[in-house]
């Protein structure tokens, strides 16, 4: 079985841990001063914007963790190494987000119909301090989150905590001017509906990862039909095709040669299979196993091994 690993094509993006560390001091200063805040002025959208910095802490230690573990060189116990951690890591954090998010709507609710009085002033300070430090979590985080999903987690917590304390901001003033005190569960209900909705999506997105499903902006058929155009390419089947982590994608597959030619023509022709996988699909890793009128149960694109 012929196993071809393009180290010139891998699109490597180097990410700043040091960022998401930062990051993580930033957001333990944000929590403890909101949990204060929250206390002292009995606002429960501030609380819990402070529990969802909290779970903030726990996730971005948590991918913090998952990226170091990735960088870990392969051995005979981890031949992948742990390039998967941080694809476990999204789905962890995704998994709190949704968490979190439903715990809010529970307690958005309880107080919407038992209001309290807020002392708005401090909610208001408390919401300013929560934006301008997230915001700028979220600045250093932007660039990786493009490029990795560990750190779109993590940049996702800290987004919709920056949101959550322009949220607390709007309802600071409205208590403040209008009186209106139920607000602060109304705007907690958007913040956790909010949370729902880029926790789904991102949970989604882990899960198809580590189930290993064909990438869905990836057609099996057009593959295959691009494969059977090169001269000696007779049939591909047994596919299997999945991302190990975002960087790399991953196909394994039989192919029927037309000819029974020398392993060194073989060569050539998968040269010209890898060649036409990278440059149409961006698949950078290779396996396949040469046949020539092999008898087997199944020749099927797709077989249950």
């Amino acid at each position: 079985m012929e196993h071809h690993h393009n180290h010139e094509h891998h699109h490597h993006h180097h990410v700043e841990g040091k960022n998401l560390l930062f990051s993580i001091v930033l957001n333990i200063v944000i929590t403890v001063a909101q949990v204060i805040g929250g206390i002292l002025s009995g606002s429960l959208a501030l609380l819990s914007d402070a529990l969802h910095n909290f779970s903030d802490v726990l996730s971005l230690v948590f991918s913090y963790i998952a990226h170091k573990l990735s960088r870990k060189k392969a051995s005979n116990d981890q031949t992948f190494g742990y390039k998967r951690a941080e694809l476990i890591a999204a789905f962890i954090n995704a998994m709190t987000l949704i968490i979190v998010a439903i715990f809010l709507v529970y307690e958005a609710i309880e107080r919407f119909f038992n209001p309290q009085s807020i002392k708005f002033g401090l909610v208001i300070w408390m919401s300013i301090l929560g934006i301008a430090m997230n915001g700028l979590s979220v600045l250093l985080l932007k660039n990786d989150a493009d490029k990795n999903l560990n750190m779109k987690s993590a940049y996702l917590h800290l987004f919709s905590d920056m949101l959550a304390s322009v949220a607390v901001l709007i309802g600071g003033f409205l208590m403040k001017y209008f009186q209106w005190f139920w607000i602060d569960s109304v705007l907690t209900l958007v913040i956790a509906i909010y949370l729902i909705i880029v926790g789904i999506d991102l949970l989604k997105e882990s899960t198809q990862m580590l189930m290993l499903f064909t990438p869905s902006h990836l057609d099996i058929d057009e593959i295959i039909s691009e494969v059977h155009k090169i001269p000696g390419a007779d049939k591909l089947h047994h596919i299997h095709l999945w991302y190990l982590n975002e960087e790399e994608l991953h196909l394994e597959a039989h192919l029927d040669c037309s000819e029974d030619i020398k392993m060194s023509e073989f060569n050539v022709l998968l040269g010209k299979v890898e060649k036409v996988l990278f440059e149409k699909f961006h698949i950078n890793h290779i396996n396949i196993q040469p046949e020539y009128k092999k008898e087997e149960d199944s020749k099927d694109f797709i077989v249950q091994d």
